[in-house]
């Protein structure tokens, strides 16, 4: 079975490669989230890309997303259930805290320009991003998921409902700081 890995923002999918090499897993795609043409940034053009991506599967397959990796697999999952066969959601929430991305985005309109040079998107766009989710909440949809969920947090991040593994010393980006872990869970 195929799985899929989708990175963070401020994360590109090589931040991934640590848990797939230790993952045993044979049928892997981790796609670029943040190849889209600067401006398009938005997370309906991310979702809309994906859903493009993935249309054609005949098979199911298993979705794992960190933070908005998560976001865009639970909204998938929600939308195609019929094509996944099992979720993991790591550090991800069904509905996003307004507050938290407002201040959010304030911290990256003080970054430089510079400081998103690793994140694969420019200052424009992770500010545009960012602010494209304000709204996003799944909770009416959570009860149309049926495939098994796998929730993983970081000890030091917050912890939503559902099976939970806690990953001692662990921050929000678990798939960097403990590979393994992700690895032996999944």
């Amino acid at each position: 079975m195929k799985t899929i890995f989708l990175h963070g923002l401020g994360q590109t999918a090589d931040d991934w490669r640590a848990v797939i090499q230790q993952a045993s897993l044979s049928d892997i795609d981790c796609p670029e989230l943040f190849s889209l043409p600067e401006g398009d940034m938005s997370y309906s053009e991310i979702l809309k890309k994906l859903e493009k991506r993935y249309e054609k599967e005949t098979e199911t397959f298993c979705i794992c997303g960190l933070s908005l990796g998560g976001l865009l697999a639970l909204d998938y999952t929600i939308r195609h259930r019929n094509k996944v066969d099992s979720l993991v959601l790591i550090g991800a929430q069904y509905k996003v805290p307004t507050r938290m991305i407002d201040f959010q985005n304030f911290i990256f309109r003080c970054m430089p320009k510079k400081a998103f040079d690793n994140m694969g998107m420019s200052k424009k766009d992770a500010i545009q991003l960012s602010h494209s989710m304000r709204t996003l909440d799944f909770s009416a949809g959570l009860k149309d998921i049926m495939c098994p969920v796998i929730i993983i947090c970081g000890e030091k991040d917050t912890v939503p409902q559902a099976e939970l593994h806690i990953v001692p010393g662990a921050g929000h980006e678990i798939n960097k700081e403990a590979p393994e872990a992700i690895a032996a869970i999944l």
